[in-house]
């Protein structure tokens, strides 16, 4: 099966099949107009993710800031699935290091907090396969899912910053995993609203 074809019979859902995305909701009559199709979700979820970059708060005493891009990373990876998730965050990896400034708060290139941007193309991969499986079709499966995309942002992040800054990683988790634990669950919860909310409304349109 091709991301072009990849919707059509999803209980429920008519027009999908089982592993569809929220993205493959979208028509496709060709396999030609698929991959346009792909192409402009994978550019425009890069795009959105840069975006949510810029909604940034500065931690004082860190330099991590609380940005909206961890929120628009997950539900990147999860709208788009597997593959599509993964090559749309790794653009915006990518370009942010080329010198596009749409890292957090207008940044972009190498810093202490690259490891968590690095972390986004993991995530999307893991919550991608886990919507692939329906995770996002309930709120305590998205919430899961979500929880999941979290911890591995924060597997390569904290890591990462702790060998930016030369210290150890107890310092680096309290300076850029704890402070924001509360923020994080707050983006969980906005998740299981809007995701399984989405699939409803493609039923009722379908």
């Amino acid at each position: 099966m091709t991301l072009a074809t990849a919707a059509v019979a999803r209980p429920g859902i008519p027009g999908t099949v089982p592993g569809a995305v929220l993205a493959d909701l979208l028509p496709a009559s060709t396999r030609a107009r698929g991959r346009v199709r792909d192409v402009a979700l994978v550019v425009g979820g890069a795009g959105f993710t840069g975006v949510a970059a810029q909604l940034a708060v500065h931690v004082p005493g860190s330099p991590v800031p609380v940005t909206g891009q961890t929120l628009a990373a997950l539900l990147v990876g999860t709208a788009l699935g597997t593959r599509r998730g993964v090559a749309s965050l790794a653009l915006y990896l990518l370009a942010g290091l080329a010198g596009l400034l749409w890292f957090a708060a207008g940044s972009s290139g190498t810093g202490a907090t690259l490891g968590y941007v690095i972390g986004f193309v993991l995530a999307g991969a893991l919550v991608g396969e886990l919507a692939r499986r329906g995770a996002d079709r309930s709120p305590l499966r998205t919430a899961a899912a979500m929880v999941l995309g979290n911890l591995a942002i924060y597997a390569v992040g904290v890591p990462y910053l702790a060998v930016s800054l030369h210290t150890g990683l107890a310092k680096a988790a309290s300076l850029g995993l704890y402070p924001y634990l509360l923020g994080d669950g707050l983006k969980i919860v906005l998740a299981m609203g809007l995701l399984p909310a989405a699939w409803k409304l493609a039923g009722r349109r379908a």
